[in-house]
């Protein structure tokens, strides 16, 4: 199992670029299952959820093709009109986005059977908002075994070709889901009639999900807002579509350099996607510089402790508190820090207090002191986001630290010791 070995207390320089987004890729992969037309996929981070979900998709019978440049990747894909519409749990019960597939199954091919999803283990991710939405929809759904088992019956029409097809509705979720709204939206691109979502996710992976659908002709209005209309049609096309920059690989790099102290340009970026998160930044002391595509950030001082309540886009994201509780336990004063979203996002503070951090938890809040300094030790990480804020803690501590189980890193960061290293860090990957 791999390993990361850090020597810490070296500020950062340079200049790297930002990958495509996990989470924005993810659902557009899916989304390939709505057509019988080739989708062609470009800037394509190489992470393990993106590998999964091509087996997963190639499993049911889709054909997927890659051409690798130095940056990133562009996959081609087409799948049949004939499938095998089964996610079985060997490949879904390490990443939650596998749950994405069913929209797309039930609306294309009309039945589907999905194991219900893992992934990281930082609190509870209930389905029943994707399955309260698809039985409005009309779909019948039960849960066999562990799997989600999904049908539309005939009585509610066919589209050409003779699938029965899922028909319009108004849909409001309990809350504000993103994975939900991803769903059910790919899944009434191609219901009868019109579906309306109320409480939807605002999230830029949501809207640049929305723009690949549209692409390929769907008809989808009200992206980036908490309501979307969307005019299903008979049949989708090909298309070709660019992934958005990674806001959350974006700010934890901003986040290492506002820790170690130092001067690095991020290009490739989208800085209107980071507003609580620049503003944090600013707030810790960080000077910044955004244009159009590129972060500059310095940072010549101890960063100032700060404040943060997580909470859906565009407020803070829950995927941004491990890597800013990181910088807080080096920061002068002290951080209270809410966790509104998952309730064992906490896990990382006993590793980190492994390297000398001072953190108190009351139930969904630490408060965070920061100390002088931090000093190295050995510790494991327990998930994707809590991987990344030991890495910040790695850095600007003194003397070695190991990280143990960065699978999880692997997930959802592109070379991240490569980038690191780049910007002048002393750091290298052990098997």
């Amino acid at each position: 199992m791999d390993r990361l070995r850090i020597k810490g207390g070296r500020p950062l320089a340079g200049e790297i670029s930002v990958s495509g987004a996990k989470n924005a890729a993810l659902p557009i992969l899916c989304a390939s299952l709505l057509t019988a037309e080739s989708l062609t996929v470009d800037h394509v981070p190489r992470l393990r959820d993106v590998v999964t979900t091509r087996r997963l998709l190639e499993r049911m019978g889709a054909q997927v093709l890659t051409e690798d440049n130095e940056l990133s990747q562009r996959l081609v894909l087409m799948t049949p009109d004939h499938i095998e519409p089964t996610a079985p749990y060997e490949l879904v019960r390490t990443m939650r986005a596998s749950i994405l597939v069913l929209g797309p199954l039930l609306a294309r091919f009309g039945r589907a059977r999905v194991a219900l999803p893992g992934g990281c283990a930082i609190g509870q991710r209930p389905v029943d908002q994707h399955i309260k939405g698809l039985q409005a929809m009309g779909a019948e759904i039960v849960i066999e075994h562990g799997d989600i088992v999904a049908s539309v019956p005939r009585r509610l029409g066919s589209a050409m070709g003779g699938t029965p097809r899922l028909r319009g509705a108004k849909i409001v979720t309990d809350m504000v889901t993103v994975t939900g709204t991803e769903n059910l939206m790919m899944a009434a691109c191609l219901a009868e009639g019109e579906t309306i979502l109320e409480n939807a996710a605002r999230e830029p992976e949501v809207v640049d999900l929305a723009l690949c659908l549209r692409a390929m002709g769907a008809q989808i209005e009200g992206a980036g807002t908490d309501r979307l209309v969307i005019q299903g049609v008979e049949r989708l096309q090909g298309a070709t579509h660019r992934v958005m920059p990674d806001r959350i690989e974006t700010g934890t790099f901003l986040c290492a350099v506002a820790a170690t102290g130092g001067d690095v340009r991020l290009t490739g970026t989208a800085a209107q996607t980071l507003d609580a998160t620049l503003e944090k930044l600013r707030e810790a002391g960080c000077e910044l510089e955004c244009d159009a595509n590129s972060i500059r950030i310095v940072m010549n001082r101890r960063p100032r402790a700060v404040d943060l309540r997580t909470a859906p886009y565009p407020g803070f994201a829950t995927d941004m508190q491990a890597q800013f509780m990181a910088l807080n336990t080096i920061a002068d004063g002290a951080g209270l820090i809410v966790e509104t979203i998952f309730e064992n996002r906490f896990m990382h503070v006993q590793e980190l207090k492994r390297l000398g951090a001072d953190i108190a938890i009351d139930g969904s809040t630490a408060v965070v002191r920061g100390v002088a300094s931090l000093s190295g030790a050995n510790v494991m990480a327990t998930d994707l986001r809590a991987s990344a804020g030991l890495v910040i803690a790695a850095l600007v501590a003194q003397g070695e630290t190991t990280i143990d189980r960065v699978y999880h890193l692997d997930r959802g960061y592109e070379r991240m010791e490569q980038k690191l290293t780049a910007l002048g860090a002393q750091i290298e990957r052990l098997a």
